[in-house]
């Protein structure tokens, strides 16, 4: 493991090879599970704000169960995360050419919102939990959809943390993740 300001980092982050391949997934990490994504109690906030933005992109019953029940909804311990389309697929989702894809993001990427999707999403396959101590434990959601990413960050060479570096660098800084990357090169 690796210990880093209040973060304490799985050697999983280190060791795996990954990179998403959506035309073999198909997105499905949008798609399947038992409960939707993640939020930050912030990201409540600038969800309710920019709904009005995000809701061109999103599906017609999608944004009916947004508009009875609200932006977030709480998973089997109590966490926020987002609402769920028939128990199923994340509100937020859409298909495109088969891919399930981000209204959230793609309202980013047409420059709508200033934030690129909840911060679990940017950040899978890496998952957080709040420790008691006041620490984040940074650890890689094992799941066998992401087969194809394993196998296609191998031939690519990619390391996970490499692979998600916007991501961590939206969460804790460039310093921090300079850093990571120093203290992980070192140990291998």
């Amino acid at each position: 493991m690796i210990i880093l300001d209040n973060t304490i980092i799985s050697d999983d982050i280190r060791d795996t090879r990954f990179c998403c391949d959506l035309e073999e997934c198909k997105g499905a990490c949008c798609v399947e599970g038992d409960a939707g994504a993640p939020l930050e109690e912030e990201e409540i906030s600038l969800l309710e704000d920019y709904l009005e933005y995000i809701f061109p992109f999103m599906l017609p019953e999608a944004m009916l169960v947004v508009k009875s029940s609200g932006v977030f909804d709480y998973d089997a311990e109590g966490n926020f995360v987002t609402p769920l389309l028939n128990d199923k697929e994340c509100v937020f989702v859409y298909n495109e050419n088969g891919i399930a894809r981000c209204a959230v993001e793609k309202a980013f990427l047409e420059k709508a919102i200033p934030f690129p999707k909840p911060i679990s999403c940017h950040l899978y396959p890496i998952r957080i939990k709040k420790l008691a101590s006041g620490n984040e434990a940074l650890n890689y959601h094992k799941w066998p959809i992401c087969r194809k990413a394993l196998e296609k960050g191998y031939t690519e060479k990619i390391s996970l943390y490499r692979f998600l570096d916007q991501a961590l660098i939206r969460k804790y800084g460039r310093t921090w993740y300079n850093r990571l990357g120093r203290l992980i090169e070192s140990d291998i």
